[in-house]
Formats: C-alpha cells, sequence, structure tokens
C-alpha cells in the first residue's frame, strides 16, 4: 500500500511539472523532490558496484583467495561508511573557495529549499565514489596482502586522502578555480584509486613466483583466475552502476534540460563500454592471434573510465572512440606493468588510472570550456599527491606492522592463513 502511495504521488509530480512544460522548470519544492530523488536512486546503483568490484575481484583471484576478497569487500564498504560520516564530507565540501583543505568536523544535516536537494542524498551519493576509489585498491593487491593493514589503508584513503583531492575540484578549491573538469571522477575517482594501487603495488612487490627471473609473467597456472563468469557477472554489475556513476553527476533532475542531459549522458556511457570492449577484443586479437575475454571484460572498465570526465557533450561516435581508446590503454598498459614487474592481479592500474588519465586529458576534445593546461594541472597534481602520499604510508606500515604474507601463507592461501574460511571446496 505504501508503495502504491509513493508511485501515485511520484506521477501526480510528473503531471504537475508537466502541466508547465513549456517553461521547462518546475517550483523549487518540486525540484528539490526530483533532485533528491535523484541522488538517491543514482546512488545506489553505485553501491551496488561494490557487488561488482566483489564478484570481479572474486572470479580474478585464484579459488584460495576468494573468501578474504569478499571480507575486504563488505570491510571496506563498511569503512568508508564510517570515515566519510566521521570528516570526509567535510573535508571535501568545507573547504574555502580556491582553497586545499575543508575541516576535519562530521557530518551534519542542513538542509534547506535553498540548496536544492536534501542534505542527507549528497552525503549517501558522494559516500558510495568514495568506496569506489577504495574497491579499485583491493584487487591490485590482492593474494599477498595482510588485512589489516589493508583496512587501516582504506580508512586513511577514504577519510583523508580522497576528500582532500575531492574538495579540490568539486569542493570549489583551487582546481576548481583554475578551470579543471572532470564531470564524474576519471581522475578524482578512479585515477586516485589506480595511484594508490600502484604506490602499494610497488611497496608489496608481487605475488611469489608471478615473474620468472627473466622478468616474463609465469605461465597461466598456478595464476589462472578461479572463475570467468563470475568476472563477466562483475563486469556486467559496474556497468550497470555507472549509469548512476555518471547519470547522477549531472546532479539535477528538475527541468526538461536536466531530464535531456541525464539520458545522453546514459547513451554515451553505454557507448564507451562497447568502444572499450571491442577495441580490446580487436587488439589482443591482431597482438597474439587470440581474443583475450579477460581483457575485454577490462575494456569495459576502461572504456568506462575514460567517458566518466566528460560523458554529457561528446556526440556518441566521440564517445566510442573516448571508450575504444580506454581499451586499447587497457591492454597496452597491462604490457607496461609486467615490464616493470608490477603485479595488478585484476587489471586495475591499466583501468583506472591509465584509462582515467586518457578520458580526464580528453575533455577539451568535446568541452569547449575545458583546456588542456588545466586538465594536465589537474592530472599531475592529483595522482601524484595520492601516489606520494599513499607511498609514505605504505612503506610506513612495512616497516612498522607489516604488510605482506610469509611466503608460506601465501602458498596455502589467503583464505586459509588469513580468515580460516575457504569460499570451495575444489582448490587449485
Amino acid at each position: 500500500m505504501k508503495l502504491f502511495k509513493f508511485i501515485a504521488s511520484f506521477v501526480f509530480l510528473m503531471v504537475l511539472s508537466s502541466s508547465s512544460y513549456a517553461e521547462s522548470t518546475v517550483s523549487a519544492e518540486v525540484g528539490f523532490i526530483f533532485n533528491t530523488f535523484l541522488f538517491l536512486v543514482c546512488g545506489f546503483l553505485v553501491m551496488f558496484m561494490a557487488a561488482g568490484f566483489a564478484m570481479l575481484e572474486s572470479g580474478m583471484v585464484t579459488s584460495k583467495s576468494v573468501s578474504v576478497i569478499c571480507a575486504k569487500n563488505i570491510g571496506l564498504f563498511s569503512i568508508v561508511g564510517l570515515m566519510f560520516w566521521l570528516f570526509g564530507y567535510n573535508l571535501a565540501y568545507g573547504i574555502p573557495e580556491g582553497g586545499f583543505i575543508g575541516k576535519f568536523l562530521p557530518w551534519s544535516d542542513a538542509s534547506s529549499l535553498e540548496t536544492g536537494y536534501s542534505d542527507s542524498s549528497d552525503w549517501y551519493f558522494q559516500m558510495v565514489f568514495c568506496a569506489t576509489t577504495v574497491s579499485i585498491v583491493s584487487g591490485t593487491l590482492a593474494e599477498r596482502i595482510k588485512l589489516w593493514p589493508f583496512f587501516l589503508f582504506a580508512a586513511i584513503l577514504s577519510g583523508i586522502l580522497y576528500p582532500i583531492v575531492m574538495g579540490w575540484q568539486w569542493g570549489g578549491g583551487w582546481l576548481a578555480s583554475i578551470g579543471f573538469s572532470d564531470f564524474a571522477g576519471s581522475t578524482i575517482v578512479h585515477s586516485t584509486g589506480g595511484a594508490a594501487a600502484l604506490a602499494g603495488a610497488i611497496i608489496l612487490g608481487a605475488r611469489t613466483g608471478r615473474f620468472s627471473k627473466k622478468g616474463d609473467p609465469a605461465p597461466l597456472k598456478p595464476f589462472a583466475a578461479s572463475s570467468i563468469p563470475l568476472v563477466t557477472i562483475g563486469v556486467f554489475i559496474l556497468w550497470l552502476g555507472w549509469f548512476g556513476f555518471n547519470g547522477g553527476s549531472q546532479l539535477s533532475m528538475g527541468t526538461f534540460d536536466d531530464a535531456v542531459a541525464v539520458s545522453k549522458i546514459f547513451i554515451n556511457t553505454n557507448l564507451a563500454a562497447c568502444g572499450g570492449v571491442m577495441a580490446a577484443a580487436i587488439v589482443t586479437r591482431l597482438m597474439v592471434g587470440k581474443t583475450d575475454v579477460i581483457q575485454m571484460l577490462n575494456g569495459a572498465i576502461g572504456g568506462l573510465v575514460a567517458i566518466t570526465a566528460e560523458p554529457l557533450m561528446p556526440t556518441p561516435f566521440s564517445a566510442i572512440l573516448i571508450g575504444a581508446v580506454g581499451g586499447a590503454i587497457v591492454v597496452f598498459g597491462t604490457k607496461l606493468l609486467f615490464s616493470f614487474k608490477i603485479d595488478d592481479v585484476v587489471g586495475a592500474i591499466p583501468a583506472h588510472l591509465f584509462a582515467g588519465i586518457w578520458g580526464t586529458l580528453a575533455v577539451p576534445l568535446t568541452n569547449s570550456n575545458a583546456s588542456f593546461g588545466s586538465q594536465l594541472i589537474g592530472i599531475v597534481s592529483i595522482n601524484m599527491f595520492v601516489f606520494i602520499i599513499s607511498f609514505i604510508v605504505w612503506m610506513s606500515m612495512k616497516k612498522t606492522m607489516g604488510i605482506r604474507l610469509s611466503k608460506e601463507a601465501e602458498i596455502k592461501g589467503t583464505d586459509v592463513s588469513e580468515i580460516g574460511v575457504i569460499a570451495y571446496a575444489i582448490r587449485d
């Protein structure tokens, strides 16, 4: 009955707003309701991406490390929720205009009609973006990192590092004042997570036996993904959640123009993912004579990350090209990491860091209000800040509490050595 009343009320509001269609606007209160509704609906789509990351990572690791992946993902999401409430939100949005850092204060609700949306809905929407950033780190460092040092880093990244760089642009900080543009976070979210993951991967080192003495990647076994179907499900969930990620970043739904913009963002987001998939499929076929399904799946993510910096302004064809370049970057970025003996278990660094840099650089190609100079400054400053601080944090933890499992524990598998719960009865 309550659901029926809600649907009826929503339909009534739509009819009410359509009566003044010629004005292409609604009243302040109706706009407040639509904007809040957009944040909440898109927010729970982005939250569902946490399940996507968990499934993708669970499928990409070996079967002896699946349970820990599940523990890490539900743990990090909970840590993010606590830290972003404690002071993360106000570190980002309590920043002075053109400033560098906000305030270490807990979030509080100060909703008003003039704001245009409920403060609670905005906190929720921004919190799930923060969770996405931390999720990127999880998969890269899988199968050899201790659980609790990872949780500590998740708290630092979600409570301090991400909110600071978020505030530089979205909070009206210094990058916003120089014209840096990142619509939904190719750099602010995805490159931030990728830079933190890269620092961790360098400090942590590769899995035992992952590279030969010559530096070549080891044969597929014993490092084969435990479940390609699970990875595929995870990518489809992420693809679905991305419509909330990019569509919700329009931040308003109270006018005709806003509704058209959100719809266009959905189309461009989808086309970019399609371009990323097919580019990865073609490149791998040409390079090795086989079509690599894992690279196709990561190509989808690379395409989605690339379009995230500007999903509104490109034409459909431009969106396909931007996504296709993102997908190709994933393939070549993976090769680059191999050459440096950097072990990224799920391919998150090429898909999020490298493709995020490309997507942010590409913004001026379709948005005349952005410049390559301001984009480059934003990319370099955010990635260097996150990488350097993350490197220091990882190194400090390595020297004090230790971050890597013993060789014996790694061979047994993190499921046995870290939590004592195995995911599958059939083992590698």
